[in-house]
């Protein structure tokens, strides 16, 4: 797969002088996405060859991140030819979650059901969320915050799934107008980041047995594993009232957002490990797409200053877009893990997918201004 050699050259000597890189205009913007999007739904099947049947189905978190991005391309497409397709996946599935009754990566693609039936309001699209997620709260865990090498994955026990579940309570209680959906939300991710967030770096730590583990000296913060922390923060901030929440979520929100601009690289990514960036010196574009989305989002509603964070944006989405293939195709993805590890520039994954395009809808939203 050939890169756009020329406007990769001049991409990577762009986002290594900071300071240097602009955003594209809103048409160029448009089209990148158009095409990822494109390319995606022209190889929707290629993901299904993974070993792990749990994750080899239609509604599996890997499909729900990508169908969270994918909703928000739908919206400012050209066509509604992405909204046909999302509707499709969702029929396919049945409108069903997956088959892990608290697990909150099962819950993922509750997400896309949920936007799905504000734009439709459809019964059937709110239906199997809404009876799924009345059941665990019904029905709370009795297992302990912890994750004990996967023995407990009934609460969220590991920082992926601050983005997986917490979004569908929080849409789920401004949908029916039940607060109680979103207080257990809270009280569960305070829970969580009681247990996983470490507040003198103002990240997280992947799971417990990353706490007191160090590589080469360093703290080891997963950068996918905190990229799905800051974007499910942007998706939970947008559903929730003011009061003493979302307070609570701004600030995790704004502490997590100056410290990550002071971490990215020269060349406009973040590195897989966060503060060890000469150890992992390959590019990652699934956790910069989610850092670039969650600072662009921040701007667009408030939450940051322009003048701060804009150029970190910039760099990042001149770093991402150098990735892309003349077919489409976003490389550098790293594959389904739990903490730094390889990606190669032919290799791609739908999650990192669903991050660039939720990153374009909010960097097309900054280069209108």
């Amino acid at each position: 797969m050939k890169l756009r050699t020329a406007l990769v050259a001049s991409l990577l000597l762009l986002t290594s002088l900071p300071g240097l890189a602009k955003l594209p205009e809103q048409e160029d913007i448009v089209s990148i996405m158009q095409q990822v999007a494109d390319w995606q739904i022209a190889h929707f099947h290629d993901d299904m060859e993974r070993e792990n049947e749990w994750e080899n189905r239609f509604n599996a978190w890997t499909y729900g991140a990508l169908y969270i991005g994918m909703e928000k391309w739908a919206q400012m497409a050209p066509s509604d030819k992405y909204y046909q397709f999302l509707l499709e996946a969702a029929a396919n599935n049945k409108w069903d979650l997956g088959p892990g009754k608290y697990h909150a990566d099962d819950q993922t693609v509750g997400q896309l059901y949920l936007e799905l039936y504000r734009k439709f309001q459809q019964p059937h699209m709110l239906a199997k969320v809404l009876e799924r997620t009345e059941w665990i709260m019904n029905n709370p865990s009795q297992q302990p915050m912890r994750l004990n090498h996967y023995q407990y994955t009934e609460r969220w026990t590991w920082c992926d799934a601050l983005f997986m579940a917490p979004p569908v309570w929080a849409k789920l209680a401004s949908i029916t107008g039940n607060d109680r959906f979103r207080n257990e939300m809270f009280a569960e991710y305070v829970a969580t980041v009681n247990h996983l967030y470490d507040k003198e770096e103002k990240l997280f730590y992947r799971d417990e047995h990353f706490i007191d583990k160090r590589d080469k000296g360093h703290k080891i913060f997963w950068a996918r594993g905190n990229g799905w922390v800051f974007g499910g923060l942007t998706l939970i901030l947008q559903e929730l009232p003011e009061g003493p929440q979302k307070a609570y979520f701004s600030k995790l929100y704004r502490d997590m957002a100056a410290n990550l601009i002071t971490l990215q690289t020269e060349k406009g990514h973040w590195a897989m490990s966060l503060k060890a960036a000469e150890l992992y010196p390959t590019p990652e574009t699934s956790g910069t797409a989610f850092f670039t989305y969650g600072l662009a989002w921040g701007i667009n509603n408030g939450y940051l200053d322009k003048a701060t964070y804009l150029p970190a944006i910039e760099r990042g989405w001149q770093s991402l877009t150098s990735h892309v293939t003349d077919e489409g195709l976003l490389g550098y993805v790293q594959p389904v893990g739990a903490g730094p590890g390889e990606a190669w520039p032919d290799k791609t994954e739908v999650y990192g997918v669903g991050a660039f395009l939720a990153a374009g809808s909010e960097v097309y939203k900054l280069a209108a201004n």
